[in-house]
C-alpha cells in the first residue's frame, strides 16, 4: 500500500497545500512566500527521501509565523496519515548534521504522543537569544520560527520530537543543519523492518 497523504488547510490567514510520499526519492516542489522555508523544506524532503509537494500562501504582511506554523500543522498531519498505522516501521530516527561551522541532532519517536524540546548548548545558545523578530536574518526567518514550525509539526504528526544546536556561528547553517537532520531522522524512523511485526510497542498499538 502506498504510504502517501495529501493535506488542505485554508484559513483567513493562510492557504495551505500537502502532498507526501514518504516512500519517496527526495523530490522536493516546494513553494512559500519565504524563499528561506522553502530552501528549509526542500532540504528537509530531500534528506529525508520524501517526495513533498507543498503549496503556502499567507499573510506575511503582518508576520511569518501564522504560515511557517501552519505549514507544520499541515505536514505533520500528512506525515500522520501517510504513515498510517505504523505497522512495521521501526518508529524512532536520531540524526545529527553537521553544516559547516554548525551542528544539530534530531531524535524522534512517532509514538502518537506529541512533545517538543529545543536545546542549543554553548555557543549556540548566545546566537538563538540575540536572534529575535526585531533582529532577523536577510532571509526574515529565525530560531524562534523554528520552533513554532517545529512545535506545530510534532502536535499534528503525534511524534516526540527533540532537537539539539550543538554549535553553530552562522544563523543560516545552524537552521539548515536542524531541518536537514529532521528529515533524516524521520527517514529511519518511517523505514519498514519485515522483522517488525504489526507496531514496535510492548503495548501491541501506538
Amino acid at each position: 500500500m502506498a504510504r502517501k497523504a495529501a493535506i488542505k488547510r485554508k484559513t483567513t490567514e493562510t492557504d495551505i497545500i500537502v502532498e507526501l510520499d514518504i516512500d519517496g526519492a527526495g523530490k522536493a516542489d516546494v513553494k512559500t512566500p519565504i524563499p528561506f522555508f522553502t530552501h528549509m523544506l526542500s532540504s528537509f524532503a530531500k534528506h529525508g527521501l520524501f517526495d513533498l509537494k507543498l503549496r503556502a500562501k499567507g499573510d506575511i504582511e503582518v508576520d511569518l509565523h501564522h504560515t511557517v506554523e501552519d505549514a507544520g500543522l499541515c505536514l505533520g498531519e500528512a506525515v500522520k496519515k501517510a504513515a498510517g498505522s505504523k505497522a512495521g516501521i521501526v518508529r524512532v530516527g536520531t540524526a545529527t548534521v553537521p553544516m559547516m561551522d554548525s551542528l544539530a541532532t534530531v531524535v524522534l519517536d512517532l509514538s502518537g504522543r506529541p512533545y517538543f524540546k529545543f536545546n542549543a548548548a554553548g555557543d549556540a545558545a548566545s546566537l538563538t537569544q540575540r536572534i529575535s523578530p526585531a533582529n532577523m536574518t536577510e532571509e526574515g526567518f529565525d530560531f524562534g520560527l523554528v520552533q513554532e514550525f517545529m512545535t506545530a509539526f510534532s502536535s499534528s504528526a503525534g511524534i516526540d520530537l527533540h532537537v539539539t544546536l550543538h554549535y553553530g556561528r552562522d544563523i543560516h547553517h545552524s537552521i539548515e543543519a536542524v531541518y536537514k537532520a529532521l528529515g533524516r531522522a524521520l527517514g529511519a524512523a518511517v523505514l519498514k523492518d519485515k522483522r517488525i511485526k504489526g507496531v514496535m510497542s510492548t503495548k501491541g498499538k501506538l
